[in-house]
């Protein structure tokens, strides 16, 4: 849907999933997850971890 490989909250910002006034997201399983994608900095819940790492995606927490 988003067409890119490394999803953070400014691209959620950009694609007009979340409004541009938040400061955070977390990213829920709805659907299948197809193709590996990075999710940096957003929280994840474990069906959607879980998801994101069978096809094997990675969630990178923000230091």
């Amino acid at each position: 849907r988003l067409g890119v490989e490394e999803i953070d909250l400014a691209v959620l910002k950009s694609a007009g999933i979340v409004s541009t006034l938040a400061q955070n997201a977390r990213v829920i399983l709805s659907g299948e997850i197809t193709r590996k994608v990075t999710v940096r900095g957003l929280g994840v819940t474990k069906g959607a971890r879980a998801a994101i790492e069978a096809v094997g995606g990675s969630i990178v927490d923000n230091e």
